[in-house]
Parts: C-alpha cells; sequence; structure tokens
C-alpha cells in the first residue's frame, strides 16, 4: 500500500515540476524568441542586446549557486514555487516596458528567479526516488529544457503572427504565475509530509549509515571528490559550450560547409544530447540497481568515463576529418555522437554531486558543481574565441579536445578515490 502511495504522489510530483521546469526554461528565453519583433519596435543595437541578455546570465549564475544552498535549509517547493512566481510577474512587468535600463534591470530579476528553479528539483527527486531511480527521472526531468528550446521558437514564431510581442510575454508570464499556485499545492518536499514512510537513501550497509546526514559545510568543502566532480564538471561543461556556440562557425569559416549544414549540425548534437541525457540516467541506474552505492567508487563512473572517451574521439574526427567536401550525413552523425558523449556525462555529474553528498547538504554540493560548470561555460567564450582570433579554430578546438582528453584520463585514474562526500565514520564499512 505504501509503495502504490509513493506512486501515486511521484507521477502528481514529477508532473508538476516537469511543467513548471519546462516554464521556467521558456521564459528565460523568451526575450530571444521575440528579439526580431521588440527590436522592430525599440531600437537596438548589438551592445544593448548583449547587455539584457548578460545580466540575465550574470544573475542567473549568482542565483542557482544560492538557491542550491537553500534548498538544503528552506522548503524546496516554496523555493520552486516562488521562483516561477517572480518570472512570470517579471515577464509581465517586461511586457509593460520599452527602455534598455527596463530591460537590461528586468531580465537581471529573472535571471535571479530563474535560478530557483533547478536546485529544489533536484532535492525532491532525491527525497521521493531511491537511488536505484534518481539518475533516469533527473535526466527525464532534464529533457523539459529540451522541450521548451524546441517548442519555443515555434510557439513564439506563431504567436507573433497573430499578437503582439508584448502579448505574448504577457500571457507566458500570467501561465507561469498560475502554475506557480499549482506547484505549490501539488509538489511535497519528502514523504513524510503525506503520511509516508521516507525513501531510505542510505548506501551504506548496517546502520551507521546516516551518520553523514550530519555533516557541516566545512567537511563538505574538505572532501576531495568534491573537487574532483567540480573540475570534471567545468571542463565537460566548458568544451559542450565550446561546440554548441563555436562548432557552426567553424563548419562555415574553416571548413566551407553552408550555414544550413551549420544550423543541421547544431540540431543533430541536441537530438544526441536529447538521446544521451535519458540514457546516461537510465543506464547508470541499473548500474547502481545491481551494485548499489558505497563509500569508494561509483558505479556511475563507467558510462561516465565512457562517454567522456567519446566526447574526445567525436571532437577529434570533427577537426581532424571535416573538409568542403564531407558529406552531410557524417557531419550530422559527428554532431549527433557529441551530443550524446556531452549531455550525458552534464547529467551525471549533477546525479552523482547530489548522491554522492550528505542529505542534509545534497543542494549544496550541487551548487558548488554547477558554480564550476558556469566558470567552464564562460571560458568557453571570450577565452576560446580570443584562442580562435589569434590561431585559428581548428587550433581552439585542439586546445579543447587536449583539455577534455587530460581530464578523462585524470578521472579514469581518481575513479575509485572515496566518493562519499562530508563526515568520514570513525569505524569503516
Amino acid at each position: 500500500m505504501a509503495a502504490r502511495g509513493h506512486g501515486r504522489y511521484r507521477a502528481v510530483i514529477f508532473a508538476a515540476m516537469f511543467a513548471g521546469y519546462t516554464l521556467y526554461y521558456f521564459n528565460r528565453k523568451t526575450f530571444s524568441f521575440v528579439m526580431p519583433a521588440v527590436m522592430a519596435e525599440v531600437p537596438l543595437g548589438k551592445d544593448e542586446l548583449g547587455l539584457i541578455t548578460s545580466s540575465q546570465s550574470a544573475a542567473y549564475a549568482i542565483s542557482k549557486f544560492v538557491s542550491g544552498v537553500l534548498s538544503d535549509r528552506a522548503s524546496a517547493r516554496w523555493l520552486f514555487s516562488s521562483g516561477l512566481l517572480m518570472v512570470g510577474l517579471v515577464n509581465v512587468v517586461f511586457s509593460w516596458s520599452s527602455t534598455v535600463t527596463a530591460f537590461a534591470g528586468l531580465w537581471f530579476l529573472n535571471g535571479l528567479a530563474q535560478g530557483l528553479g533547478w536546485p529544489p528539483c533536484g532535492k525532491v527527486l532525491r527525497k521521493w526516488f531511491e537511488p536505484s531511480q534518481f539518475g533516469t527521472w533527473w535526466s527525464v526531468l532534464s529533457t523539459s529544457m529540451n522541450l521548451a528550446g524546441g517548442l519555443g521558437p515555434i510557439v513564439a514564431a506563431l504567436a507573433s503572427q497573430n499578437y503582439d510581442w508584448r502579448v505574448t510575454l504577457s500571457c507566458s508570464g500570467f501561465i507561469c504565475v498560475v502554475v506557480s499556485f499549482v506547484c505549490l499545492v501539488l509538489i511535497k518536499n519528502e514523504p513524510s509530509d503525506v503520511g509516508l514512510p521516507n525513501i531510505d537513501q542510505g548506501a551504506k550497509k548496517g546502520k551507521k549509515g546516516s551518520s553523514s546526514d550530519n555533516s557541516t559545510l566545512t567537511e563538505l568543502l574538505l572532501s576531495p571528490y568534491l573537487w574532483v566532480l567540480s573540475t570534471g564538471y567545468l571542463v565537460v561543461f566548458g568544451v559542450k559550450t565550446c561546440c554548441t556556440d563555436w562548432g557552426q562557425l567553424f563548419l562555415i569559416q574553416e571548413r566551407g560547409q553552408s550555414m544550413l549544414v551549420g544550423s543541421s549540425y547544431m540540431s543533430a548534437l541536441e537530438i544526441g544530447g536529447l538521446v544521451g541525457s535519458i540514457a546516461a540516467g537510465y543506464l547508470s541506474d541499473r548500474a547502481v540497481a545491481r551494485v548499489g552505492l558505497s563509500s569508494y567508487g561509483n558505479p556511475r563512473h563507467t558510462l561516465l568515463l565512457s562517454m567522456m572517451a567519446g566526447m574526445c574521439m567525436s571532437m577529434f574526427l570533427f577537426r581532424v576529418t571535416v573538409t568542403s567536401e564531407s558529406p552531410k550525413l557524417w557531419i550530422l552523425t559527428l554532431g549527433a555522437v557529441f551530443g550524446f558523449s556531452s549531455y550525458g556525462p552534464i547529467a551525471l555529474f549533477g546525479v552523482i554531486a547530489n548522491e554522492s553528498a550528505p542529505a542534509n547538504l545534497c543542494g549544496t554540493s550541487h551548487a558548488i558543481v554547477a558554480l564550476m560548470a558556469n566558470v567552464g561555460g564562460f571560458l568557453a567564450g571570450l577565452p576560446f574565441s580570443t584562442i580562435a582570433k589569434k590561431y585559428s579554430w581548428a587550433t581552439a578546438f585542439w586546445v579543447a579536445e587536449i583539455t577534455c582528453t587530460g581530464s578523462t584520463v585524470a578521472f579514469f585514474l581518481l575513479r575509485n578515490i572515496r566518493t562519499k562526500m562530508g563526515r568520514i565514520p570513525r569505524k569503516a564499512d
């Protein structure tokens, strides 16, 4: 009976978070979706557009870190719902504005509200799903971003045919406001909130498995594995961003491919990424179900390392084999393979950071590794393009390829270190 109760609540909670986070992501990109219409009405140059988008990116990086820490100390459902409410209200007010200052300020607030979305989701998933299911549902939930990113431009384009951009933003914001209250009602922090037994998260055997639940922040920060994960995530996310942001230009400017091939490469990469995210979660969960979690090593490491190796190989082939005469199918295949191999590890790093941390600090753990990923994303911007400007795109991608290979080798050598973060019990298992 308890299992049936858990299943019913899981379905409702997961559906609410999926719908809510789809709206989070859609309303993170609404300005990009309606940008042509906005520029037709309000004179905006490249500098102004950069200011508006950068203000959101900076606020999002800060807010996501703070939200991760807060999710260990505050109600996850309230954080998630409050953020969605703020996102909706900001979009509505944005639709009333007409100056660059107002646009930048409001989009900064949008970024702050956006950071309240994902960390509470990770907290709720860990509370409601067994370790052998956690990775799968984490990965499936992350596809809400692919859904919003894929359908968003189409929805915005259809809306722009019949309505003004201000109406589009107002409507999307209003929907967020309504759904935020629905999420507040439907999402529950943990099974005990509805009278059900909490899920046993302990990978340890025996009664001392919960000793790490009272770990301090200092003990978490002193865990070497936290920084191994953070460094790996920084490299993987940075290299992925290099290919998504600059791969199209590499194909067009240095390999003589058309804009159609460049955009098709990006689509293939995203499709491969969608499949890779789900596959990484599902297959690694099967490994966890088979051998369980322990204090040293992690059954997800094998798949993680295999996918990181796939990133290195597909980048090498992309840099070396693609020419102006290369078949389109080969280029699309490389894009799909790289997407599969890069989005999988991105999902796994988040899962491992969450499940390897003490229960009272799992949000903080994920916040730290996610912050390092944002550093990788920054390095994939101006520093990467500077290398390309001084040398070539091929040289810049070679640097990214070598960095990814070095990180993969280092992670392989450290794969069996102590992975249980936080306080070390007096008696080993």
